[in-house]
């Protein structure tokens, strides 16, 4: 899988804040509630970003997982999280990595590369394979994880949330 020579994964820094803002404010508009902490202290949400991966503070029912934001230029086009180990509740919907793209930027090819890049992470990280799931509907995000070699293991429902899921296992081997 190749991905756009542009398109690189940082880890969360306040160099960035002007465009995570910007791109918290295109999801509230739309919203969504992803980036609100942002919003309200980014300088804060970046602690508790960087905290999450060390695996500090993380809520109970959560994983530490470290989140990348995906940038082309001086552009933040979306955000990934790559968690460290899977929950129950995780091998049921979430999986071991959720990304999602800037509304402006969707339809050209970001997630594809996102997911690119951070499976070499998942492969550092020493995970030899990993889960995505995508609702069923989300058919976008299921070509993404095909397109990186995900193998449809199965459907599922979750009642908690009262969404039908895709899960999807990558081999990192």
């Amino acid at each position: 899988m190749t991905q756009p020579p542009s398109l690189i994964l940082v880890e969360p820094d306040a160099r960035w804040r002007g465009e995570l803002v910007a791109m918290a404010r295109e999801y509230a508009v739309l919203g969504g509630s992803r980036y609100d902490a942002a919003l309200v202290d980014f300088d804060a949400y970046v602690r508790q970003l960087a905290r999450h991966a060390r695996g500090e503070n993380v809520p109970a029912g959560l994983v530490p997982q470290t989140t990348y934001w995906a940038v082309v230029g001086d552009e933040i086009v979306g955000s990934i999280r790559l968690r460290h180990w899977l929950t129950p509740s995780l091998e049921l919907e979430g999986g071991h990595i959720g990304y999602d793209v800037r509304p402006s930027r969707r339809g050209h090819g970001y997630a594809t590369a996102m997911l690119a890049l951070v499976l070499e992470r998942a492969r550092e990280m020493g995970l030899a394979r990993v889960l995505l799931t995508a609702d069923a509907d989300n058919i976008a995000s299921a070509r993404v994880i095909e397109k990186n070699g995900g193998h449809l293991d199965g459907r599922s429902y979750v009642e908690e949330t009262g969404h039908e899921v895709l899960r999807y296992w990558i081999d990192l081997g």
